[in-house]
């Protein structure tokens, strides 16, 4: 992304909010696009306010000289710390930005101050060969590691990290590239919840030339050891960075996803104590459901559609809340375990949940009709399950659920709740699930006189 190409804007024409919008004629509008980066990209359009998201995706990509499948690969989105809304091609951004406060009234749970001081920003974003679509695609992906919205083992954020360093300070060198050197910029490398330091003691320790912390050593290492090509000039250098950038993001289950901010009730303290609330990130993409603890940026809860059910109610003067029902185990005993997220958003993630199903099953239909075009019916098909990404296997891994963190509803016959009985139920709560194709999810049925506890 070259700065002649772009222009952007001085400190005075900016303000404590980013605003995407400023007028310059009776007919014309500046229109400010930030990209995934904060690079911004300034438009003058005509007629806005009956601009559709497709002409303006189309303006945008003749700007930046994107190629034509571009259309595929990004979107517009109107951004805040409030509220993120993707546009679909038919929607005028410049409406729905007369319309935010009234989505935050419904979507967030911002006090009126916060909703009277919000304003979005209109955001572009999301094997790539075009070195703009490919160095969008990376800033995209590193953002949410940076963020935590894609949660790494620190082994795999240094190594991350490791790249980034090349990609923005050039060829590892020793004189230069020092320990103090990486202090001063490490919340550009690694996600901030590895960047903390104590303070007194240990704080003094450090600035008085103590080891340097474990994690500033490894992304040290990782920076270091990151291999050179001296044969190839710089651009076609970056351009193998971002592959392996995002080759190793597209490793993680929740590449990908749509985030929606959420809570989940926290497992009960004590007898009398009640463990209160959890904020957390829903993550859902074309494969599943992802509960993300945004304080611990770990992996609560993943499945794969063909692994659960899901429901959104809204009970009269009660919040919103998504329902996620899936197989577990109580004590030893096979049990169908129900997630309550409370979320002003969750009827968001509803329509995405059945709006991804639906996109899988006219996929997997157009695919099956082209194998049985080119290949005998008996044909052994492969299962959704060995079309999955692969999933990292280390048991202590941040990517690997953590159901035993997860305050569930364990239910038997009736809807009551079990200790150490089998449920009897055939049938799931929830009829929404994913149908017309093989899956593992199924209600647990229960076996003839067992013996309560």
């Amino acid at each position: 992304m070259e700065g002649d190409r772009l222009t952007v804007p001085s400190n005075n024409d900016t303000h404590s909010q980013r605003s995407s919008v400023s007028s310059t004629g009776p007919r014309s509008m500046d229109v400010l696009v930030y990209l995934v980066n904060d690079t911004v990209v300034r438009l003058t359009v005509d007629h806005l306010h009956s601009v559709t998201a497709h002409e303006l995706h189309r303006i945008i990509r003749e700007t930046l000289m994107l190629p034509e499948y571009a259309m595929e690969v990004f979107s517009l989105w109107l951004i805040s710390p409030l509220l993120e809304v993707q546009l679909k091609p038919k929607h005028q951004p410049y409406k729905v930005c007369r319309q935010w406060h009234d989505l935050l009234l419904r979507f967030t749970r911002s006090s009126e101050d916060e909703i009277f001081e919000d304003e979005p920003s209109l955001q572009f974003r999301r094997n790539i060969q075009d070195e703009m679509v490919l160095r969008l695609l990376y800033e995209e992906a590193k953002y949410n590691i940076l963020e935590g919205r894609y949660p790494c083992d620190p082994e795999d954020c240094e190594a991350l990290g490791g790249l980034v360093c090349r990609i923005h300070l050039g060829p590892y060198d020793p004189e230069r590239h020092t320990a103090c050197f990486l202090k001063e910029r490490l919340d550009s490398f690694l996600p901030s919840h590895l960047c903390r330091r104590g303070h007194g003691l240990l704080a003094g320790l450090w600035k008085r030339g103590a080891r340097l912390p474990a994690h500033e050593q490894g992304l040290l290492s990782t920076y270091r050891g990151v291999p050179e090509d001296g044969a190839c000039e710089e651009p076609a250098v970056l351009r193998k960075l971002y592959h392996a950038y995002l080759q190793k993001c597209h490793k993680l289950p929740y590449y990908g996803c749509a985030f929606f901010s959420g809570e989940i009730d926290k497992p009960a303290q004590s007898f009398l104590q009640r463990g209160g609330r959890k904020a957390v990130l829903v993550g859902v993409s074309l494969e599943g459901v992802y509960i993300l603890d945004s304080k611990e940026k770990c992996v609560l809860l993943g499945l794969h559609f063909h692994e659960l059910s899901w429901d959104h109610t809204f009970p009269d003067e009660e919040e919103h809340i998504l329902w996620l029902e899936f197989d577990g185990e109580t004590e030893g005993t096979p049990v169908n375990k129900l997630l309550k997220v409370y979320s002003k958003q969750a009827e968001l993630m509803s329509g995405l949940i059945e709006y991804c199903i639906e996109l899988n099953a006219a996929a997997e239909g157009t695919g099956q009709e082209a194998v049985a075009s080119v290949a005998p019916s008996s044909a052994p098909q492969r299962s959704p399950v060995a079309r999955q990404r692969a999933k990292l296997q280390r048991q202590s891994s941040v990517v690997c659920s953590r159901i035993q963190h997860l305050s569930t509803i364990d239910y038997v016959e009736d809807g009551k709740e079990i200790r150490r009985v089998k449920p009897r139920r055939t049938a799931s709560f929830f009829g929404r699930q994913l149908s017309n194709a093989p899956t593992s999810y199924s209600a647990v049925r229960g076996t003839e006189n067992l013996e309560q506890g």
